[in-house]
């Protein structure tokens, strides 16, 4: 509440008392000897008010204490009135509480005495008005919030299939949503663990804050730590300033670390401390950097063979996998195509106004759910919109869809397929043997970085599966 306190009573006496009484507990006290100059006070200082007390006597017959009453509630409702009773009025104390006075209290010999325990009481009051009030409007921001990420998820982050194993996938990750832990997903590649953990961030408590992607695979390793930590001005070569890394960005929120097996034996210890202690040291830094970040990760990798190899540290997969959640291949639930098919048609019809196509013929669902789908969801979602930009009708039929044969997925006999094969083979390879190293990796092969990056670049979907 407010400090100060509007007094209006028509006895000189009575305002000086009181008003002496309250100034003395700090309080700041106008007076007003009419409810004329008691409502123009209010009406000037409505936006600093704490508390009116007003008399029901004004000198013209109680009555005009209950008329004053109303007419400041109706100005000012949010302002509280206190009101003064005589002995004998109170009938007319009661229906000033039904006019909305907050309090009364009755002109006695102790009336200096109790003034001060009631205005304590009125400011107890007035703090519970102002905590439900403040609930209140935390109970609609929340609810229109949790409106907005519901239509996030569902928008952009929806995982879609009525299958028992999506069930269960959905399921588990709300259970999970707001547990402050780290969780692992698993899986194929193109099952969709980014959308995962998408859904694992704002079903969650942190929804409001940031979620942040960090593809391990994608950056060089010597950037990985500038890029997850940061760096200072000078740190290396073209660090002309300060920067921000993602654990940073990502404070009160989720960083997801994607492809988390592709990141050096030394840079998953650095990792590690961070999720066990939440600060670290930009590159070159001296000061400690403390966040709040809850961190989700995910491979296709196979970690338990990396582990036996010392290629994936245990202690990181302990931390990280306090919950693991497998996201199921295509192949597991291929009940869901059409379902899938329907949602990709109306995507992609939403973002391309000139697709004609809203749906699939029975025999190409026939066909799509006869497929293994090797790349699954991701994979049937690139044929499902090269279908529609084929068809020129409403529907999708079989001989739009671009296919691969068996003998196409996992035989490849032309040379150029042969070199492919075995060229994305000694990349990997290279990595395995280098933690992950791009550069260490380059320099194994006799190439020079940029050479490797090429070779990366290009068989980057194959190293992923």
């Amino acid at each position: 509440m407010s400090r100060e306190i509007l007094l209006v009573d028509d006895q000189v006496e009575v305002l000086d008392h009181l008003k002496k009484v309250l100034a003395s507990r700090h309080y700041e006290v106008f007076t007003a000897r009419s409810g004329e100059e008691g409502l123009r006070q209010l009406a000037r200082r409505a936006d600093s008010l704490g508390l009116v007390i007003l008399d029901l006597d004004l000198g013209a017959g109680s009555d005009q204490g209950l008329t004053v009453l109303e007419q400041m509630k109706h100005a000012c409702p949010d302002v509280p009135v206190m009101i003064l009773t005589g002995k004998g009025t109170a009938r007319n104390a009661v229906r000033a509480m039904k006019l909305g006075a907050v309090d009364f209290l009755e002109k006695d010999l102790y009336l200096a005495e109790h003034l001060e325990a009631r205005v304590e009481r009125v400011n107890q009051f007035l703090g519970l008005v102002e905590e439900n009030r403040r609930l209140k409007l935390e109970r609609d921001r929340l609810s229109r919030t949790a409106g907005y990420y519901h239509d996030l998820i569902r928008d952009r982050y929806e995982l879609v299939g009525s299958s028992q194993p999506m069930v269960e996938l959905r399921n588990k990750v709300t259970a999970l949503a707001s547990i402050p832990r780290p969780v692992l997903i698993r899986g194929e590649r193109g099952t969709g663990k980014e959308l995962v953990a998408a859904q694992i961030h704002y079903l969650g408590t942190r929804a409001a804050k940031p979620f942040v992607v960090v593809n391990c695979a994608a950056i060089h390793g010597e950037l990985l730590e500038s890029e997850l930590f940061g760096h200072e001005k000078g740190a290396f070569t073209g660090a002309e300033s300060q920067r921000i890394g993602r654990f940073e960005m990502a404070d009160g929120g989720t960083l997801f670390l994607d492809e988390i097996a592709n990141s050096s034996v030394g840079f998953q210890e650095k990792i590690l401390r961070v999720i066990e202690y939440q600060q670290f040291e930009r590159v070159r830094g001296t000061e400690t950097v403390h966040v709040d970040v809850r961190v989700v990760a995910a491979t296709n990798a196979d970690l338990e063979r990396l582990m036996e190899t010392h290629a994936f540290r245990e202690d990181l997969y302990d931390r990280l996998s306090f919950q693991t959640i497998h996201t199921p291949p295509l192949r597991e639930h291929l009940g869901d195509v059409p379902e899938l098919v329907r949602h990709f048609l109306t995507r992609f019809k939403a973002e391309v106004p000139s697709v004609t196509a809203v749906q699939a013929s029975d025999h190409a669902l026939r066909k799509l759910m006869e497929y293994p789908w090797p790349g699954n969801v991701r994979e049937l979602k690139n044929v499902i919109e090269r279908a529609a930009t084929l068809s020129r009708e409403e529907v999708v039929d079989a001989e739009h869809l671009e296919l691969k044969s068996p003998g196409e997925r996992h035989a490849p006999t032309g040379f150029a397929e042969q070199i492919c094969t075995v060229e994305c083979s000694l990349i990997l390879d290279a990595l395995r043997r280098t933690d992950f190293s791009q550069t260490n990796a380059a320099r194994l092969l006799g190439m020079s970085y940029d050479q490797f990056r090429h070779y990366f670049r290009k068989y980057r979907e194959q190293l992923k599966a």
